[in-house]
């Protein structure tokens, strides 16, 4: 199995670990970080239960061999887990010192309640930290994940979600189209490539409530707005989220499944799976049963496409989850090694061989030799590194996210049931505004 080039700066540093992951030979030792210095601490680990977590505590005895830092680690469901860790986190003393968090979901929340250690001193301490894990490694979304507003670091990036266009070549090739480059294009294709006769569809993407806002917002960074914009005002109402939700009604009514109100990812998954749908958009994690031939029957048919440009900005919508210090750890020094391990060149490359995310570091995906191990086809990983160039926040960075979800989301599904996109956003914006308006006051 290929993993990432190795050099003396790369992450593992014992032989042992290298002949475990099937490397061969010695590994590389890792000189300019003093691993040891804080040998015998014993640090906790929160974990959201997923591939993430479970690379994690998959080779946690190398991070023990590498440092002498004894890890107690948990993982928890996801929901579990968010509500484990504020309950945690309120009380002031929580029984973790590191901790998994869902950026989208709870960085404004972390931020505010300052539970999170600012490690911006640990980056820039060569006794803690490798020369190749600087900022400018991290995607801008990334970045933007990580810091808060006066600019100190307080998580690093760990796992990242673009999102892109998933397209049958087959269908394409039929009509004689070409991946569409613009959205203007993706609307003539998406209605081309539908035909009622032969059961073809031109587009599909989530249509439930709630889970259907990333569908908009991703239309809406092609008009180069955010749905809060950087003084705090929703633009969700705003002329460009009138229109980002026209093209969603137009292509999920005109292009899109019967039915397909009631989608969310695994539902259109199903239906691109079985060949008959022409493009699908969502993220990049749910690449993997498209390539399975067990499961799919568009194996080796599949296009892998960057979000098409809008009429003003060119953007990936971006999701992801960062693993950070909790500012009530007394051994904050030995939980940032451990954040630094997680998020390391080796380890990134094994979650990323193992289909279990795709890490934020862009040298991790440039990496031919990573590149090497990686299941899935080329064009996957050109397209993640290209989104990644142009990676935006597909959500606001706000604390009642589920509610902006529940109420634009529900906007957007009466939008296929007929309703007039105008209406829709300016009652659903009234709906919640002052829900953000207690938020932010709280």
């Amino acid at each position: 199995m290929a993993i990432g080039s190795v050099t003396r700066r790369t992450f593992l540093a014992s032989t042992a670990a290298a002949a475990a992951y099937g490397l061969g030979g010695a590994g590389p030792v890792f000189a300019e970080v003093n691993w040891k210095k804080y040998a015998g601490t014993k640090i906790g680990v929160n974990l959201v239960k997923s591939p993430r977590g479970e690379v994690l505590q998959k080779f946690e005895k190398e991070f023990t061999d590498l440092t002498g830092i004894q890890v107690s680690s948990e993982q928890t469901p996801e929901q579990q887990q968010r509500q484990k860790a504020v309950i945690e986190l309120n009380s002031g003393s929580p029984s973790f010192d590191v901790v998994h968090l869902s950026y989208h979901v709870q960085k404004r929340q972390f931020e505010k309640a300052g539970w999170l250690a600012d490690i911006s001193g640990f980056m820039r301490n060569p006794e803690l930290t490798d020369p190749s894990l600087t900022e400018s490694d991290f995607s801008q979304a990334g970045l933007l994940y990580a810091k808060n507003p006066q600019g100190q670091m307080l998580s690093l990036p760990f796992s990242v979600d673009y999102w892109m266009i998933y397209w049958n070549k087959d269908l394409f090739a039929k009509k004689g189209l070409s991946y569409p480059q613009t959205f203007e294009e993706m609307v003539v294709a998406a209605e081309a490539l539908t035909d009622a006769k032969e059961g073809t569809y031109g587009f599909v993407a989530r249509g439930l409530k709630n889970a259907n806002v990333p569908v908009w917002t991703s239309f809406l960074l092609g008009y180069g707005v955010d749905p809060v914009d950087s003084n705090g005002k929703l633009m969700t109402d705003s002329p460009e989220a009138i229109e980002a939700a026209k093209l969603y009604q137009r292509l999920l009514t005109k292009a899109a499944p019967q039915g397909v109100a009631g989608f969310n990812w695994s539902e259109c998954q199903s239906a691109f799976l079985q060949g008959k749908v022409g493009m699908w958009l969502d993220g990049v994690g749910f690449a993997p049963p498209l390539e399975d031939p067990e499961k799919s029957r568009v194996v080796g048919k599949v296009g892998y496409g960057v979000m098409p440009k809008g009429p003003r900005a060119q953007a990936s919508a971006t999701f992801g989850d960062g693993i950070g210090v909790t500012a009530a750890s007394k051994n904050k020094e030995a939980a940032y090694l451990y954040c630094q391990w997680a998020v390391s060149k080796l380890m990134g490359a094994r979650l990323l061989q193992a289909g279990g995310g795709v890490p934020f570091r862009q040298s991790i995906l440039d990496d031919p030799e990573t590149r090497k191990g990686v299941k899935m086809p080329p064009e996957w990983i050109d397209a993640v590194v290209a989104s990644g160039k142009i990676s935006k926040l597909g959500l606001p960075v706000i604390q009642p996210v589920t509610e902006f979800r529940d109420i634009i989301g529900i906007g957007l599904t009466n939008l296929l049931g007929g309703g007039d996109p105008a209406t829709e956003m300016k009652k659903a914006t009234e709906q919640f505004k002052p829900i953000l308006e207690r938020s932010e006051k709280a």
